[in-house]
């Protein structure tokens, strides 16, 4: 149903793309043959294709449009609507629930193509991806017919509801409260920088069940799928931040918001757990989007270097920035590698905690350094909100902090580093 849409959105945009059970044979296709022929950097063509796809629509409907939308915070529902149509979003959904089932690997690869264009429309989108996961990995099999299979009936969005005023890389310091009260939850508290948070059609939520400050943090939460016009749900307003402005941000206040006991993921306790897990999944497509804008400003720098001229002469061709176009390429092409390797490592089932972060961290720095360093090349006009690079600059900033920042990614590669160490 939804894969027949794709087909006839991709015919309009000169893509051609596989059926739905090719596409699926495609992927078991690859990642039998990668297995049994070892390490490969060549793309399946389905890959190539969806690479194109995304390609040419964050060229031709994002690109144009990025800057107004910069400019005006509006929410790029519109680009939005275009992108579900072509199957550029909800991709991992599996076919079972309407979706295409794409590998981590796949979807990033999609990702970093749309972050090129703008990464607020790009996070707005991969916000989806974010608030799903919870229930891709943990929800039950009527749950994720329900929440997920509307997602590809309709243009809608989602959300994860984790961080608190109080609480973010200290999710166990979390203190909206979860009471249940016979068949229901009972939930008060507030959330705080919530992607799609004023859009979303239901969030993941995770909230403290059990009081008692000295219980385990793996025993503590649990999840909860929540429809987001439940009578006590109060979305905040906008906020106004440096970057990716056109993405919807707020603080959501929850007044004795009830949930049934059928949205619990798992069980009562699980949802510490739950949240985690899902960043394992999240965090390569996180780190494709860090890449795809760093790509866009080498792309930005390196056409203005071989257009302006200063003594007589392209300044590609000073050395002084010849060099920090190599530099900014390096930091690129390596960042890549490390989120199709954490997108590698799940897709195949293991365990991929340290490869993500490594992703996450260092394509987040990468993409901040990368921005500046085209700022640098287009000098005064690049401080100029007339030229690309300084959204760019501003827009980079939040991928060291959401999703986990890069200290606490850090954290987690010390602690997987430290630990195969003492085996």
């Amino acid at each position: 149903m939804l894969w027949n849409k794709v087909l006839r959105a991709s015919a309009r945009c000169g893509v051609r793309l596989q059926s739905s059970g090719a596409a699926a044979a495609s992927v078991k296709t690859s990642t039998d043959h990668s297995a049994a022929n070892g390490f490969s950097f060549e793309f399946t063509d389905q890959q190539r294709e969806f690479q194109q796809l995304a390609r040419k629509f964050a060229r031709e409907e994002i690109v144009p449009q990025a800057a107004d939308y910069d400019k005006s915070g509006e929410y790029p529902m519109p680009i939005i609507k275009k992108a579900w149509e072509l199957g550029l979003m909800n991709s991992h959904i599996a076919e079972d629930y309407g979706g295409m089932g794409l590998s981590i690997f796949d979807s990033c690869l999609i990702t970093e193509e749309l972050a090129y264009g703008c990464t607020g429309v790009q996070t707005a989108i991969e916000a989806n991806s974010l608030g799903q996961m919870p229930v891709i990995i943990g929800g039950n099999e009527e749950q994720k017919k329900k929440y997920l299979g509307r997602m590809t009936e309709e243009p809608l969005m989602c959300a994860y509801c984790v961080t608190e005023p109080g609480a973010g890389s200290d999710v166990a310091g979390v203190k909206t409260r979860a009471v249940k009260k016979g068949d229901e939850y009972v939930v008060n508290g507030q959330k705080m920088w919530i992607t799609n948070g004023g859009k979303a059609n239901w969030y993941f939520l995770l909230a403290r069940t059990d009081p008692d400050p000295k219980c385990p943090t793996n025993k503590a939460f649990t999840g909860f799928i929540l429809d987001a016009d439940t009578p006590g749900v109060q979305p905040g307003r906008k906020e106004l931040n440096m970057g990716q402005r056109c993405s919807d941000t707020r603080g959501i206040t929850f007044e004795d918001v009830r949930i049934p006991k059928e949205n619990v993921l798992i069980g009562e306790g699980a949802g510490f757990k739950i949240a985690m897990g899902a960043f394992d999944k999240t965090r390569p497509p996180v780190a494709a989007g860090a890449t795809g804008l760093a790509q866009r400003a080498l792309d930005e720098a390196t056409t203005y270097a071989l257009e302006r001229k200063t003594f007589g002469r392209a300044i590609a061709e000073h050395q002084a920035v010849a060099f920090i176009l190599a530099e900014m390429a390096m930091k690129v092409e390596l960042a890549r590698m490390a989120y199709q390797r954490s997108a590698w490592e799940v897709d195949r089932g293991r365990r991929n905690t340290y490869y993500a972060s490594i992703a996450k961290a260092f394509a987040g720095d990468i993409a901040n350094q990368v921005a500046s360093d085209a700022v640098q090349i287009f000098g005064g006009n690049g401080f100029n909100s007339d030229y690309p690079v300084e959204k760019l600059m501003r827009d980079a900033k939040i991928y060291q902090i959401y999703e986990g920042t890069a200290q606490i990614q850090r954290m987690i590669i010390s602690r997987e580093h430290l630990a195969k160490a003492k085996k």
